[in-house]
C-alpha cells in the first residue's frame, strides 16, 4: 500500500478525529464533512469507482435508517413512561434501595444495559439506560459517558450472540466455505462448537478485564461529574463494584459453556441484577459514605432524596414496559420459535444498488424500535394514559429524530464508502483490511496484544461490533496461522477490541446523544469514553497475549 493508498485509508479515521474530537465541531457538521472527504479519497486516491461510492452511500442511508428507528423508538418509550408518571415511580424505587449514585449508576448503566444489549444490541442500551439515567437525576453528559462505557463488554456476546454467530461465523467464510487457514484452525470440529470455543475464550478473558468495568464506571463518575472531582471517592465502591463485575461474567461463562453464544450476555445480566440489587437492598458490600454530585453523604445540596410520584404507581407496573420491552426482542429474536421468520419476511430491499455488487435490505418489523413502538402503545393503555400522552410522546421523539438525522445520515454511508472499497482500480483490498494487513506485517511477534486494536477500529468506524468482527475475521484468524498464535484466543482478543470500540464509535455516540439532547457534544463525549476504551483495551491485550504464550508453551511441551 503506497503513500496516497494510505492517507485515502485513514481519511475517515483522521476527519472524525480532527474534526470532531480536536476541533471539537458538532456531529452535525463534522460528519458531513467527513462524509465528503471519505468519497473523494476513495474515488480518486484509491480507485473506487464513482458509482460504486454511490451504492455504498446509498446502503449506509439504508442503516441509518434503521438507527433511526431505533432512536426514535427509544425517545418514544421514554416519554411515554415519564409522561404517565412511571419514570417517578422508578426514580422512587431507585433511591429507595440506595441514594448512592456510583450504586445506581453499577445497577442501571451496567446491569439493566447488559440486558438490554443481550436483548438487542445495535446501540440500543444507551439509548436506553443513557434517559434512565438522566430521569434519575445524573447530569446529560454523565448519563451518556457512562452509558457508553458500560455498553462495552457486554457486546461481546449481544443481541443473542450474533456478534459471535454472525460476526465471527460469516466473516471466517470466502463464497460460503470455509476459508482454507480458518478451516485448518476449525480442524474437524463441528463449526458450531469451534464458534463456542471463540466465545467461551473471550469471556474467559473478560473474567478478569470486563469485571472491572463497574469499578471504573464509579471512578469516571466521581472523577469527572461529581464537585469532588475525586478518584478517591470512585474507588471506596471496589467491593460492591467487583460484586456486580463478577455477578455478570461468571454466570456469563457459565452459560457460554453450557448453553453456547446466544444468551451469556442476557442471562449473565440476570444473575448480575438480582445479586446486586439484593446487595444493595441488604447493604451488602456497600460503601460506608453515600456519594451524590454534591458531595455530600446522604444530605446537602444535591443529594440524592426519595422522590414521591406525581401519580401514585406501583413500582412493578411502572418497570412493566422495560420489561416488557425485554420480553419482547428476546420472543422476537429466538430462532427456535417462528416469530423470527414472520417478522424478517417483511423487507424493504433494493438489490444490486445502481448496477453494483453492494445490496441493501431492512426488515423494519423486526428492529428494536418497533418494539419500543408497541410496548409505548401498550404502556398508555396499561398506565391509562390520555391521548395526549402519546400525542407529546411522538410530537417530541419525531423533532429529536429529525435533529439527529443529518449526522447519522451522513456518518453512516461514510462507514459504509470505507468498508465496500475493496473494488477499485488499485488491486487493493477494502481500506479496514489493508491498514490492518499493515499493522499485522510489524506487529505478528505479539499479534494477540495487537489484535484487541484491530477490533476496536472495526466498530469505531462501522458502529458494530458485528460489522468489526465479519471484517476482520478471516485476517485475525490468517495472521494468527501464520505467526503461530492460537487462533481461538486471536478472535477472542478482535471480539474484546470490537467491544471497546463501542464506547467511541460515531454511530453509538451520536445516537445516545441525541436521545439526552446533547447533540453538538459529541467529540465532548468521545473525550471522556476514550481513555476508558484504550484502558479496557490495553488490558484486554495483554491478557490475550498471556494466555496466547501459555497455550505455545503447552503446545510445546
Amino acid at each position: 500500500m503506497g503513500y496516497w493508498a494510505a492517507l485515502a485509508a485513514l481519511t475517515p479515521i483522521v476527519a472524525v478525529f480532527g474534526l470532531l474530537v480536536a476541533l471539537r465541531l458538532p456531529a452535525v457538521k463534522a460528519m458531513p464533512l467527513s462524509l465528503v472527504a471519505t468519497a473523494a479519497a476513495a474515488v480518486w486516491l484509491w480507485g473506487v469507482p464513482a458509482v460504486h461510492v454511490a451504492a455504498a452511500a446509498i446502503e449506509g442511508l439504508f442503516v441509518a435508517a434503521s438507527i433511526l428507528w431505533i432512536v426514535f423508538g427509544a425517545i418514544l418509550l421514554l416519554r411515554t413512561v415519564g409522561g404517565t408518571g412511571a419514570l417517578d415511580a422508578i426514580r422512587a424505587g431507585f433511591t429507595r434501595i440506595t441514594p448512592d449514585r456510583r450504586i445506581q449508576a453499577i445497577i442501571v448503566a451496567w446491569l439493566f444495559g447488559a440486558f438490554m444489549e443481550g436483548a438487542a444490541g445495535f446501540g440500543t442500551p444507551a439509548a436506553v439506560c443513557a434517559p434512565l439515567l438522566v430521569a434519575l437525576g445524573f447530569p446529560p453528559m454523565a448519563a451518556v459517558v457512562l452509558a457508553l462505557i458500560a455498553n462495552s463488554s457486554p457486546v461481546s456476546f449481544g443481541a443473542v450472540g450474533t456478534p459471535v454467530l454472525i460476526g465471527i461465523g460469516q466473516g471466517l467464510l470466502q463464497g460460503g466455505e470455509l476459508a482454507p487457514l480458518a478451516a485448518a484452525a476449525v480442524g474437524d470440529r463441528p463449526y458450531d462448537l469451534f464458534l463456542q470455543a471463540v466465545g467461551i475464550r473471550a469471556i474467559t478473558i473478560d473474567l478478569l478485564a470486563g469485571s472491572f468495568l463497574p469499578l471504573l464506571v464509579c471512578v469516571v463518575l466521581t472523577r469527572f461529574f461529581g464537585t469532588e472531582r475525586s478518584w478517591r471517592r470512585g474507588l471506596e465502591v471496589w467491593p460492591f463494584a467487583l460484586l456486580a463485575g463478577f455477578g455478570f461474567t461468571v454466570p456469563a461463562l457459565a452459560v457460554a459453556i453450557l448453553l453456547g453464544p446466544e444468551f451469556p450476555t442476557m442471562f449473565g445480566a440476570l444473575a448480575g441484577l438480582a445479586l446486586a440489587v439484593s446487595a444493595a437492598r441488604f447493604g451488602f458490600l456497600m460503601p460506608r459514605r453515600t456519594w451524590d454530585f454534591g458531595g455530600g453523604e446522604g444530605g446537602g445540596e444535591g443529594a440524592a432524596q426519595v422522590v414521591e410520584p406525581s401519580k401514585p404507581m406501583n413500582l412493578r407496573l411502572a418497570w412493566a414496559p422495560y420489561l416488557l420491552v425485554g420480553l419482547l426482542l428476546v420472543i422476537t429474536r429466538l430462532r427456535e420459535l417462528p416469530v423470527q421468520g414472520w417478522l424478517t419476511g417483511v423487507r424493504l430491499e433494493w438489490p444490486a444498488i445502481l448496477g453494483t455488487p453492494i445490496d441493501a435490505a431492512v426488515a423494519p418489523l423486526h428492529l428494536p424500535g418497533t418494539v419500543f413502538l408497541i410496548v409505548a402503545l401498550i404502556t398508555v393503555l396499561l398506565h391509562r394514559a390520555g391521548r395526549d400522552v402519546m400525542s407529546r410522546a411522538f410530537g417530541g421523539a419525531a423533532q429529536r429524530v429529525a435533529v439527529t438525522a443529518v449526522a447519522l445520515g451522513t456518518a453512516v454511508p461514510m462507514v459504509r464508502i470505507f468498508i465496500n472499497s475493496d473494488v477499485n482500480a488499485s488491486g487493493l483490498a477494502s481500506m479496514p483490511v489493508e491498514l490492518a494487513r499493515v499493522a499485522a506485517a510489524g506487529l505478528g511477534s505479539v499479534w494477540p496484544l495487537a489484535a484487541p486494536v484491530v477490533g476496536t477500529l472495526g466498530s469505531f468506524i462501522s458502529g458494530s461490533a458485528t460489522f468489526s468482527n465479519m471484517m476482520f475475521a478471516l485476517l485475525q484468524a490468517d495472521v494468527a496461522q501464520m505467526a503461530g498464535w492460537p487462533v481461538e484466543t486471536v478472535l477472542a482478543a478482535q471480539m474484546l477490541g470490537a467491544d471497546a470500540g463501542n464506547m467511541i464509535c460515531v454511530v453509538n455516540v451520536v445516537a445516545a446523544a441525541s436521545v439526552v439532547q446533547l447533540l453538538g457534544r459529541e467529540g465532548a463525549i468521545i473525550r471522556y469514553t476514550l481513555p476508558a476504551a484504550a484502558a479496557y483495551l490495553l488490558l484486554s491485550g495483554g491478557l490475550a497475549l498471556g494466555f496466547g504464550l501459555i497455550e505455545r508453551g503447552l503446545d510445546a511441551t
